[in-house]
């Protein structure tokens, strides 16, 4: 089977989208069936970026110089041109890491969605994300013929939403990284948040929350741990970045920016607890990366969180400052707690593979495939 996968979400920073398809893609070259030979081309286009030669060895990078901006308006907007006519191959499936399909000429059309925020909520996102998707991906989510999602939870939305079949929904969960969990809490390790700095992940609800632990801490003359923002700054992220960096927080707060792969692992290693306070998340990797390093993780009751973090995290109300703050102290007073949360968390996550989401990835292809012949 000849597949073309989209891989420019990887190409620079690889954040939630990013990780998926760098992984995706390792771990479907890891598990190649000889009996079943497939040949992975990862397709990427960028005027000043270029794709490593061996990005994921056993792949065959196909690199255009062609701004993205250009191409996704070509392609978004016309259809246009044909992913054979870019590459000069045939290929069998064709599969798009967004909700939007990569136009082709025979391969059948495979797309992910990671999650719909941006139909509920358009004033979340930006860019051609805001222009193009609200109108665009319902269409083109009903004409693919598979949908790949990463959550139980992304697949009813999918169905919800867009009126596709259950039957075309195909549910492929992220993989916890082959890390090994640290031997034991650090002293002094501060919280940490991980992710884009926006309003959508809720960050000025962690903000909220946080000044007040930091309040009730102080008059009680216990200490505090630091709280760490780490990511790139993302819509609307200045009034957030100001407010964490002036009095009451300045001093309490650090604001690390954009954190590489390989530097992911030790900043998780670093910390008391991992919170996640999003609106919504159609899967949220970083809760799978914390609990695979033996780290607690607080998640709001939102989204694919409940569904990801299982029986092993602390969920509180989401959009509820208050709540979020006592589930805080709750974690910060109790050092036998975050001992169970450690342990619980080591289990939970070991049920999420790369390996699993690979295979679920081929049955959305074998669908794909049959399906494409059945319409032809």
């Amino acid at each position: 089977m000849r597949i073309l996968l989209d891989y420019r979400p990887a190409l620079r920073q690889r954040t939630g989208v990013g990780e998926y398809v760098h992984e995706l893609a390792r771990a479907l070259v890891a598990s190649t069936a000889a009996d079943q030979p497939e040949s992975l081309s990862l397709f990427s286009s960028s005027w000043k970026d270029r794709l490593a030669p061996h990005v994921v060895p056993g792949t065959t990078p196909i690199d255009r110089r062609i701004p993205v901006q250009v191409l996704n308006l070509l392609w978004h907007r016309a259809g246009w041109p044909s992913v054979e006519t870019l590459t000069g191959r045939p290929f069998d499936v064709v599969h798009s890491a967004h909700p939007i399909r990569l136009p082709s000429k025979h391969a059948a059309q495979v797309v992910t969605v990671h999650d719909l925020d941006f139909l509920a909520h358009p004033e979340r996102s930006r860019g051609e994300i805001r222009r193009d998707y609200p109108s665009l991906a319902p269409r083109h989510i009903r004409s693919a013929d598979a949908v790949a999602v990463v959550s139980k939870h992304t697949a009813s939305e999918v169905v919800r939403l867009t009126g596709v079949s259950p039957d075309h929904v195909f549910v492929c969960p992220l993989g916890r990284p082959d890390w090994a969990p640290r031997d034991q809490e650090p002293a002094d390790a501060p919280l940490l948040f991980l992710g884009t700095i926006e309003p959508r992940k809720n960050v000025g609800l962690l903000l909220d929350a946080y000044t007040r632990v930091l309040a009730s801490r102080q008059a009680r003359r216990l200490t505090t741990p630091r709280l760490l923002l780490a990511g790139g700054p993302g819509l609307d992220a200045g009034p957030l970045l100001e407010r964490a960096t002036t009095p009451p927080l300045a001093n309490h707060v650090e604001v690390l920016g954009y954190i590489a792969p390989d530097a992911r692992r030790g900043l998780y290693a670093s910390a008391m607890m991992c919170i996640m306070p999003s609106h919504s998340e159609g899967f949220g990797l970083p809760a799978l990366e914390a609990m695979t390093m033996g780290v607690p993780v607080v998640a709001a009751d939102r989204g694919a969180l409940p569904e990801v973090v299982g029986q092993a995290g602390l969920l509180f109300a989401a959009n509820e400052a208050n709540a979020l703050a006592t589930a805080l102290e709750a974690v910060i007073d109790a050092p036998e707690r975050r001992l169970q949360m450690r342990e619980a968390g080591l289990i939970q996550s070991g049920r999420f593979t790369w390996t699993h989401t690979a295979e679920g990835t081929r049955r959305a292809w074998r669908h794909a495939v049959a399906r494409r012949r059945r319409r032809a």
